[in-house]
């Protein structure tokens, strides 16, 4: 790998001032936080395109870090710089990961490039033709089913993917073609590190109150976004988005606006249930497209797959490949998966952690499950979103016959006792809707009150972007314990 300090202009910057020449791989990479779901990505994209990669993570994933030491890769826990190997050509770091962190101070001594997540993620798509997927919520099942279908259809792309392929297990790979599918997040503007070609936004609404100071700030990054497009790329847009106007007046490439009804260049018609999922007509500019079939439910997911179909489309792929790639995409994990049983108990996962996605799962949970009795077990996300969208939580759980509520996973955030009475207070604004709210103390604790009071034919769905899901590896535990004992 060549580094240097000239050719500004040609080369990726990290934070330390060096630089990396514009087709440099790192030969190796020291990943600090690799267990994220980016980070994981990004470790499986540099691993396949043959870079050596090492990393640490002080609060591993019960899922991540167990499929990261089986991929071959060597994962430390905590953080320490004996943990850097010698000969790092490049050390990269999450967003978590601040400058006080001493893999970092480390690297900084010895003069390693360090890069943020976004920036080596930027760094390596440059010389690719970049399809990005941005927006509040589907991105990750978006960007997963546009780099499925066009992996089917056999051009090759590379992908890094905020979840895992249900099939693969895979989160990132770096492949032969010319398209790199990323999913492209907004927080810290980190977005603005990437060079779309083909460039989607699947919708806007407020969120990450702890970066963007109100919604004009919010949408003017998105322009921002959006104006990094070169004339000759294209853009997929919502027909009804927050800062629409701003959005087409920011970019210079072509736009196609999609919709579930009619008035939009791309729209969906006759959506209908099927055994396994949903059938819908796709129309493009008044013309029949193709009929497709998707194996996943819920409304919110044909928008998915139209904002997928319409970027491969666009990106050279034919009508019946790309219904044959939707119809087979096998879904991400953590995204309304069912997860097994449990006494009689059907469980299901989830990574829902805003109103409008808690509301659109617990929909589909209720329309598959009519007479059951669900159990909602949410933890949220940020004691900043919670409180800013308290009334709008308080409605979404409505569908639920039980719901308990954990202490706020307080992500990105140094507190004390807020994550605690952040949560209190959502109980109390629950039960102005839905009765049958309590707060748990702990994960542990709701374990507890299941064992004490779900009954046989219950379901039990776990939600939210934090710790949650470790719910369901104690009852695989368990699980695993009474077979031992029989």
């Amino acid at each position: 790998m060549i580094l240097s300090k000239a050719n500004i202009d040609q080369q990726s910057q990290s934070t330390d001032g060096l630089r990396l020449e514009p087709s440099a791989l790192p030969a190796s990479a020291h990943l600090v936080g690799i267990c994220g779901s980016g980070m994981k990505a990004l470790a499986e994209y540099l691993a396949s395109a043959g870079c050596r990669v090492t990393g640490s993570d002080l609060s591993p994933s019960l899922a991540t870090e167990p499929a990261l030491r089986a991929g071959g890769y060597r994962v430390h826990l905590g953080h320490d710089k004996r943990f850097v190997p010698e000969g790092t050509s490049a050390l990269v770091y999450s967003p978590a990961i601040g400058l006080a962190n001493p893999e970092r101070r480390f690297a900084q001594r010895m003069g390693i490039p360090q890069f943020s997540y976004a920036q080596m993620l930027g760094h390596l798509m440059r010389q690719k033709q970049g399809v990005c997927i941005a927006g509040t919520h589907g991105k990750s099942t978006t960007t997963a089913l546009t780099a499925y279908v066009l992996q089917n259809a056999g051009v090759s792309p590379s992908a890094v993917i905020g979840a895992e392929l249900c099939s693969q297990n895979l989160n990132g790979w770096a492949g032969a073609g010319s398209l790199f599918v990323a999913e492209s997040c907004e927080y810290q503007r980190s977005f603005l590190n990437l060079f779309p070609f083909y460039a989607a936004i699947t919708n806007i609404e407020p969120d990450h109150f702890d970066y963007f100071k109100n919604q004009d700030d919010m949408t003017t990054a998105y322009a921002e976004f959006v104006a990094r497009i070169p004339k000759g790329g294209s853009l997929v847009l919502p027909s009804t988005c927050m800062g629409l106007q701003k959005l087409r007046e920011a970019c210079k490439a072509k736009i196609s606006t999609f919709s579930l009804e009619r008035g939009a260049d791309w729209w969906a018609t006759d959506i209908k249930s099927t055994a396994f999922g949903l059938r819908f007509r796709l129309f493009h500019q008044g013309e029949y497209f193709s009929e497709i079939s998707l194996q996943k439910k819920g409304k919110h997911n044909v928008s998915n797959a139209m904002v997928a179909a319409i970027l491969c489309h666009t990106a050279g792929i034919d009508a019946e490949q790309i219904r044959d790639g939707i119809y087979e995409f096998p879904g991400i994990h953590r995204r309304y998966e069912r997860m097994g049983s449990y006494k009689g108990m059907t469980l299901f996962d989830d990574y829902a952690h805003h109103p409008t996605a808690i509301q659109a799962t617990l929909k589909m949970l209720r329309q598959e499950y009519p007479d059951r009795r669900i159990w909602c077990l949410y933890e949220p996300h940020q004691v900043s979103r919670t409180q800013a969208l308290m009334d709008y939580y308080a409605r979404s759980f409505q569908l639920a016959d039980r719901v308990l509520i954990a202490p706020v996973y307080a992500a990105r955030e140094k507190l004390d006792e807020e994550p605690v009475d952040t949560s209190k207070e959502l109980v109390r604004r629950i039960l102005l809707h839905n009765a049958s709210v309590s707060f748990s103390s702990s994960l542990d604790q709701m374990l507890s009150t299941l064992e004490t009071e779900a009954q046989s034919g219950d379901i039990i769905i776990t939600m939210g972007a934090g710790e949650i899901n470790r719910i369901h590896h104690e009852f695989n535990r368990r699980l695993q314990r009474d077979s031992q004992t029989i």
